[in-house]
């Protein structure tokens, strides 16, 4: 129940923050799950790897399910979200990852760094201003072959902004913010 309270507090205070002034048809529930599998962090800074060496990465989810149920392989393969099917199913770091097909899944198992998105699927605009904040499948960008998610559509606009800067932001804020997540 405290985890809850928790999650649910750093939830409010990432839309107090600036992921979204207002609810808009797009913005996302509340509720958030947290996986707790241990993974290696990854930083822009070569300074900061050394100092984190085993992190538990938290990866949004529902109801155990990333990215609302949407295909990660899809955004790379036909540009657009793709809602998954329960019957392609992959468990990930702790969290099932659906997918629309089983070429997908399969494409998925072999190298899912390559197609889950970034910052454990929280929003990365939040990420690049130091927190977290849950997403939406439709606000989504694939840059230099990663993909991002946020908030909103309205929130991608603002993150796309600045894609360069905000990037850099938050690979350096993830370590902190994941762990201020977790807790």
């Amino acid at each position: 129940m405290k985890r809850r309270y928790f999650v649910l507090s750093l939830v409010s205070f990432g839309l107090i923050m600036g992921c979204a002034s207002r609810k808009t048809k797009d913005s996302p529930q509340l509720s958030v799950e947290v996986s707790t599998n241990p993974a290696i962090a990854v930083s822009s800074n070569k300074a900061d790897e050394s100092k984190i060496t085993s992190v538990t990465e938290p990866i949004f989810a529902e109801n155990g399910v990333a990215i609302r149920g949407t295909d990660p392989v899809a955004y790379f393969q036909v540009g657009q979200p793709v809602q998954g099917n329960k019957q392609f199913t992959h468990n990930w770091m702790g969290v099932n990852w659906w997918f629309s097909s089983a070429k997908n899944r399969d494409l998925f198992v072999a190298s899912p760094e390559q197609y889950a998105p970034q910052y454990g699927g929280f929003c990365a605009f939040a990420v690049a201003n130091g927190y977290t904040a849950p997403i939406v499948p439709e606000a989504w960008s694939i840059v230099e072959g990663r993909l991002y998610l946020n908030f909103s559509l309205r929130v991608r606009a603002r993150w796309e902004r600045d894609i360069p800067g905000n990037i850099a932001r938050a690979d350096e804020n993830w370590p902190a913010a994941a762990a201020k997540f977790r807790g």
